[in-house]
């Protein structure tokens, strides 16, 4: 019988040692409990972002792809922010598949998977400014350069809600997320969905990007597709961006849509004044220094719009470059700019007795940029005015505005004018503003008139010295004057109707007793506005048989007026009650009466009519005052001390008038020869 060899002693002790290792690595697989490391994890955690960290469970799964996942974790608020209802930040899952091998011979490491499930967080800043989402990590403050990010595959994300709260902004809405993954050969996407209220509006958006981690990938462009709803306005941006974390450029489709241009702040940052229903359409791209919305079409209210918008936001503030064109305007589009009511489609507030638009000029709001405007409309479309077309250049900066520009087409005149306005104590604005009236003809502002007679023109100017916060504001504190000369003439009836926008014309040459086709040979307003009140140095009418002169004044503070037009006859005339008709009361509805004199040989008229019929026409008889003087006395007024501030000059006629060659001389007589010569046929 062969006896089996007998195990060396040192064989036996390893043989059995390895027996150990085995049973302690079974017993260590079963019993080990890797929820032991989560204290250390959590403190580590708290520390790093100074808010309460808590996790439920810990699990790994080892392996040459190792999967890390915690369980409902939970980062709390910070310190002042207890009081919020929800934690900080948190999700049921988080799960991480990490390569640890490459990584720890000195290769990059790389996640394959990175996987919330149900994250939720809750962003809130408050009206003082202080924020939960500010954060410094490891001593180094959070807005400096992080470390780089590891290599990772799949970003996904499963139930994601995101509620943020912005006291400032007053918006409060929450956003939906959730990722595709990748399918047939195509990066997955990223999906959000947004309910809530934004600047008090609510708010409704639909966003579907590339995936996350396509962000930082240069070769690609990241694909684009929002639609937001903010109140009734409307936000379409469709299109690819390049590199959008180093702003290499985009290629965007930008739709905007609403009933107010004004309701864009919010989501802009751009103050742009009240306007009615818009739709424009352009392309959005920027660069690192620039954001543009180019070759924009679209439509405001009745007018057409379309233009160029550049965007400087690296300045201390914004800067914005317009340059916009209409090819049709209509000027009741464009009122808001002014501080008036845009559109058409408005209801008359009876109880408003503002004549002048009375919109405050909102400072805050324009300081939030500094902009440069250009703005020409080729046509415009008005009822009240005809004017051709508008020119605009006007620069904000600094809370101040200075419009170079102003200018309208009236025929072969315009109406030229410029302002500024400069930011003074409460909110108000130091404005200059001047109207420079050139060669305003006749003929155009009697488009409608049938049977013209005369081809003058209409010259002067109009300033104003004031400080306030709206037109309205502004006049009513105001001072300065209207300085206006009728070279030659055409009908009356194209002078007095709806100038001011009030409807006195026609019953105004009802009541002095001039037909619509009264030919007007002169006409002259000189009129000072000093504090606010619009009172007269001279106001003339003059027809081929009536001279009408006007006393009084318009009070802009209280927007009432009280003046008397006062007609008499130039020849012997019959059938004619002269006096004073006097027009007072609110200027929106003002009472138009018949003065004392008027009264008189109306009722004188009456009783002779009674008594012995034919003697009736004796009170309507009148003898005329004479013929020249008073015409030529205004002219000299207003050219020697003009109400304006500023000599008509040449403003009237295609070269200096008659009447401004001659008051440049101070001879009365010359000023009588020239208006003299003026006043006889063909000007001989």
């Amino acid at each position: 019988m062969t006896e089996r060899p007998v195990p060396h002693p040192l064989r036996r002790t390893l043989a059995i040692l390895a027996g150990l290792l085995a049973l302690a690595l079974i017993l260590l697989a079963a019993l080990w409990n890797w929820d032991w490391f989560l204290p250390l994890i959590e403190r580590r955690a708290a520390a790093a972002l100074h808010r309460p960290v808590t996790i439920a469970h810990l699990h790994v799964r080892p392996g040459w792809t190792t999967t890390i996942t915690l369980d409902d974790v939970h980062i709390g608020q910070p310190a002042g922010f207890t009081s919020e209802k929800q934690d900080f930040a948190g999700a049921r899952s988080i799960a991480v598949a990490v390569k640890p091998w490459p990584f720890l011979v000195g290769r990059e490491l790389t996640l394959p998977l990175v996987a919330f499930d149900a994250p939720h967080g809750d962003i809130v800043a408050l009206p003082d400014g202080r924020d939960n989402y500010s954060v410094t990590t490891d001593g180094r403050p959070a807005d400096t350069a992080p470390p780089a990010l590891p290599n990772i595959g799949e970003l996904r994300i499963t139930d994601g809600d995101i509620r943020i709260a912005l006291a400032r902004l007053r918006s409060d809405f929450r956003l939906a997320l959730h990722t595709t993954p990748p399918a047939e050969g195509k990066p997955g996407t990223i999906v959000a969905e947004a309910t809530g209220r934004y600047a008090a509006q609510p708010i409704t958006g639909h966003f579907v990007g590339g995936a996350l981690l396509t962000l930082a990938d240069a070769r690609n462009p990241y694909p684009v597709d929002l639609r937001v709803a903010n109140g009734p306005t409307s936000v379409t941006l469709r299109g690819t961006v390049d590199d959008p974390l180093h702003l290499a450029g985009a290629h965007l489709d930008l739709t905007l849509a609403g009933p107010d241009m004004s309701r864009l702040y919010p989501l802009t940052g751009i103050p742009i004044p009240h306007t009615p229903r818009y739709s424009v359409s352009g392309k959005l791209d920027y660069t690192e220094a620039r954001i543009r919305f180019t070759g924009f079409e679209g439509h405001l209210g009745g007018s057409d719009l379309n233009g160029d918008i550049t965007i400087d936001p690296h300045q201390t503030v914004p800067f914005v470059e317009a340059a916009l064109h209409s090819h049709l305007v209509d000027l009741a589009d464009l009122a808001g700019f002014v501080g008036g009511e845009p559109g058409h489609a408005k209801t008359a507030n009876t109880a408003d007795s503002n004549v002048l638009p009375d919109q405050r000029i909102d400072v805050p709001k324009l300081n939030a940029v500094n902009a440069h405007i250009a703005y020409h409309g080729d046509h415009i479309e008005n009822k009240r005015i005809p004017l051709d077309n508008i020119e605009v250049d006007a620069t904000v900066r600094n809370g101040a505005i200075d419009v170079r520009k102003l200018d309208f087409a009236v025929g072969t005149g315009t109406l030229a004018s410029t302002a500024t306005l400069t930011p003074a104590a409460n909110d108000d604005f130091s404005t200059r503003f001047k109207l420079d009236v050139a060669r305003v003809p006749l003929a155009r502002l009697m488009r409608g008139a049938a049977g013209l007679e005369g081809q003058g023109t209409i010259g002067g100017h109009v300033t104003l010295s004031s400080t306030g916060h709206s037109v309205a504001n502004l006049v009513a504190r105001g001072t300065g004057g209207i300085t206006l000369v009728l070279d030659q003439g055409g009908h009356l009836s194209a002078i007095l109707p709806d100038l001011l926008g009030l409807q006195l014309g026609n019953a105004l040459l009802s009541a002095l007793g001039l037909p619509n086709r009264t030919p007007l040979h002169c006409f002259i307003a000189d009129m000072p506005l000093r504090d606010g009140i619009l009172s007269t140095r001279s106001f003339l009418i003059q027809t081929g048989d009536t001279r009408t002169t006007g006393d009084g004044t318009v009070d802009f503070r209280d927007n009432t007026l009280n003046y008397a037009l006062t007609t008499r006859a130039i020849h012997f005339t019959i059938a004619s009650f002269p006096g004073a008709v006097h027009i007072t009361g609110p200027l929106r509805a003002p009472t138009i009466l018949p003065g004392a004199e008027i009264a008189g040989r109306l009722a004188a008229t009456g009783a002779l009519a009674a008594v012995f019929p034919p003697a009736a026409i004796i009170p309507t008889i009148q003898f005329g005052v004479g013929k020249g003087s008073a015409c030529e006395q205004a002219v000299q007024q207003a050219y020697t001390h003009p109400a304006a501030g500023i000599a008509p000059g040449a403003t009237t006629g295609p070269r200096p008038s008659p009447a401004a060659r001659a008051a440049r001389r101070a001879s009365p007589a010359q000023v009588r020869a020239a208006w003299k010569k003026k006043q006889q046929p063909n000007g001989r």
